[in-house]
């Protein structure tokens, strides 16, 4: 959250997500994540009995975990509906968590947390619902997702309207993510990202993609008055010219952020104390220590 208040409009956010239901639901970035997700999940040798499915817009992650022996019950969580009618489905608002500390072994979250306003104080919260030596593993939208787009459109309303509006959102890099594990309290933290490319036949292609989503311009602040034609024209013109690959098609990114980290617990590894090293490191390497100022050869 902005020192002046809320940067996404939740209730907006959730009637385009029910929109894009309507509409028939893009899943590919979705799908993309659960299935990572797994994969990430098939190499923790550990059993989870109760996890929670943390604001993920659809069932993918669901039902990737689902085949999981290691993986008992699953919670659905959200403020949007998605996962109503699921046997295990809780209405909660992704930065106001119902749960009692403690109350997880696993909090899994997909492509949703780039819409809380407070991510900080969010992580906060899973940490404190998770059990101690409980895993948090999610992924959100990167500051890369939609590079393009954004830089098509501040050309165009440059050019046309003389000014520049917010349309796309601006997500949190690796390293910002990465700090906010740690604040957050949590041990082990890892932050990594994922650049994914996806091709269309025109940018109108991925506007359509953006819709089906539920992912269109939830901001706060973005411009009320509606887009004019001359200015979209000139940013598809713009984002051809920049973005086209030799066959016409145009490129968009989209990049995933992974966090994972675990609540503390005495049997984690830590790191040495300085100056507790048993032996040197010249041992180690068989070449011999040189002191402060001697030169290497005498």
């Amino acid at each position: 959250m902005s020192e002046s208040g809320p940067i996404f409009d939740g209730r907006l956010l959730r009637a385009r997500r029910r929109r894009a239901l309507a509409l028939g639901p893009a899943k590919f970035l979705l799908e993309r994540a659960a299935g990572d997700l797994a994969d990430r999940l098939a190499a923790v040798r550990r059993h989870f009995p109760l996890a929670l499915d943390l604001g993920t817009p659809g069932d993918e992650v669901r039902t990737a975990l689902a085949g999981f022996d290691s993986i008992g019950a699953i919670v659905a969580a959200n403020a949007g509906g998605e996962g109503f009618g699921t046997p295990l489905y809780i209405a909660a608002d992704e930065e106001a968590l119902p749960f009692a500390d403690g109350a997880f072994d696993l909090v899994v979250s997909a492509l949703a947390l780039q819409f809380v306003n407070d991510l900080p104080g969010t992580l906060v919260q899973i940490r404190r619902a998770l059990q101690p030596d409980g895993l948090f593993l999610g992924a959100l939208l990167g500051g890369e997702t939609l590079t393009e787009l954004r830089q098509s459109f501040a050309a165009a309303e440059s050019e046309i309207e003389g000014g520049v509006s917010p349309r796309v959102a601006l997500f949190g890099d690796l390293r910002d993510l990465g700090a906010l594990l740690q604040r957050a309290g949590f041990a082990l933290p890892v932050a990594d990202s994922d650049r994914i490319t996806v091709r269309y036949d025109s940018v109108f292609g991925l506007m359509y993609d953006l819709r089906r989503m539920g992912a269109t311009n939830p901001l706060i602040d973005r411009r009320r008055t509606p887009l004019k034609r001359a200015t979209l024209m000139r940013m598809a013109e713009i984002y051809s010219q920049r973005f086209a690959d030799a066959d016409g098609r145009v490129r968009a990114t989209f990049e995933l952020m992974w966090l994972s980290g675990w609540a503390p617990h005495p049997s984690q590894q830590r790191p040495l104390r300085p100056g507790s090293a048993q032996a040197r490191l010249a041992e180690a390497l068989g070449t011999r220590e040189l002191s402060a100022g001697e030169k290497a050869g005498k």
